[in-house]
């Protein structure tokens, strides 16, 4: 009897690499695998890497150096973003089996079938033309109730600071037809919540002549799907109809995920951003007055080449005006191959600035949250409830992104519940 062959993924970054995870795990179970946690010893080791920061890039070679540890002799598979940029500082690593860029992922369950040994790794060129189509539901606890489906790919905007274009190729989308497929078959599983994610999420439709704003029509028509969230789009693309449409209700959420990046016009001029602080804070006060309770996750980017401490006070200043419910905010890293990489070494921000600003804004962070926590205590909200915690309660999320705990009850997970905010 021939003995089951198991597998493990560990995912790195973006919500666009978890669909992309869950969907590559869904053909090793197909063929057959087991697949076990990744602190266990396994057969095969998924790892599918971030490059986004210079820390991503530590991480991404950390998880390998981890499995090999557990199992010498596994067959480790690394793929994305990291994959794509650092080949050669990657594939070196002892043990490595095969490297696959962000390209192409179909293969990988292939080539692990046969065990063959050595790198496979695609051109820009090649990843630029593909679209490897991706969304999870229900391989595990974690996504019974939530499905990530993948919407659109790459981009164009070649922002000064940032590597992703050079991973991920091309501004691309599948058709809403194709979307809407695959939102059916999530439904089908019994998943309740779809976020929708990409690279450049409102840039959808920009290689089918379609819209954002049309798919988002056409979705809210799939039978079985209650709620969706919107993962990142950017401000310039957020139009005002979309506004509108999720301040409509069901089943568009109010749960924003908007990178402002700098609160200083030359800064975003810098960066090659599309917008100004301007349309910034337009977009933020018309959620706000059409949703007040909608939650705002806003990226900010600290110690930008040239950020001057009046830069960085207007960023500062205008989120504290704004009140946004959190911020995500990124020291600046140099990434090799943006074109922040070749700024004169003196318009560089020294460490100690780039900390004390970050460590600022992360209290901030912290203050906004607490301010948003409490102006919703007393509302009454629905949340989809999702599993067990660790203490044997059950958890889940309001329309608005503010995590529940209760009693478990059985009955009510994957279910929509309304309940008081205490």
């Amino acid at each position: 009897m021939t003995e089951t062959k198991t597998f493990a993924v560990i995912t790195l970054g973006c919500k666009l690499n978890y669909a992309e995870s869950a969907t590559i795990a869904r053909d090793f179970l197909r063929q057959g695998y087991e697949r076990v946690n990744p602190s266990k010893k396994a057969d095969v080791y998924l790892i599918n890497t971030c490059s986004v920061t210079e820390h991503a890039d530590k991480k991404s070679r950390q998880a390998i150096r981890k499995v090999l540890r557990i199992n010498p002799s596994a067959y480790v598979v690394v793929t994305g973003c990291s994959a794509q940029l650092r080949p050669e500082t990657l594939g070196s690593i002892p043990g490595v089996c095969a490297l696959f860029g962000t390209g192409y992922r179909d293969r990988i369950v292939g080539v692990t079938q046969d065990l063959q040994k050595g790198n496979v790794l695609l051109s820009p060129s090649e990843t630029e033309t593909g679209f490897f189509r991706a969304y999870s539901a229900g391989e595990n606890n974690k996504d019974r109730t939530r499905s990530f489906l993948k919407v659109q790919d790459g981009c164009d905007y070649h922002c000064a600071y940032c590597t992703v274009p050079l991973a991920r190729g091309k501004s691309r989308n599948i058709p809403i037809a194709d979307v809407v497929s695959q939102a059916r078959e999530i439904a089908s599983r019994g998943v309740k919540e779809i976020v929708l994610t990409g690279v450049n999420t409102g840039d959808f439709g920009k290689t089918t002549g379609e819209s954002f704003s049309g798919l988002l029509d056409v979705l809210a028509t799939v039978p079985g799907i209650e709620r969706y969230r919107i993962s990142s789009i950017e401000p310039n693309l957020l139009t005002d109809q979309i506004i509108e449409k999720i301040a409509g209700g069901n089943p568009f959420l109010p749960h924003f995920h908007i990178p402002l990046q700098s609160g200083s016009d030359p800064v975003l001029k810098k960066m090659g951003r599309r917008y100004n602080v301007a349309l910034f804070t337009h977009k933020m006060k018309q959620i706000h007055s059409l949703m007040p309770y909608a939650f705002t996750g806003i990226d900010v980017i600290t110690g930008f080449p040239g950020e001057s401490e009046e830069d960085y006070i207007n960023t500062y200043n205008l989120l504290k005006d704004l009140k946004p419910s959190y911020l995500h905010v990124f020291p600046f890293s140099v990434r090799p191959g943006t074109r922040a990489a070749s700024f004169p070494v003196n318009e560089r921000i020294q460490d100690g600035i780039i900390t004390r600003r970050a460590h600022e804004l992360g209290e901030l962070s912290e203050q906004l949250y607490r301010d948003f926590i409490l102006a919703n205590k007393g509302r009454h909200e629905e949340v989809l409830f999702e599993g067990k915690t660790r203490d044997g309660k059950m958890h889940g999320y309001t329309r608005n992104y503010i995590r529940v705990e209760r009693p478990y009850e059985r009955s009510l997970i994957n279910r929509v519940v309304d309940v008081i905010l205490e």
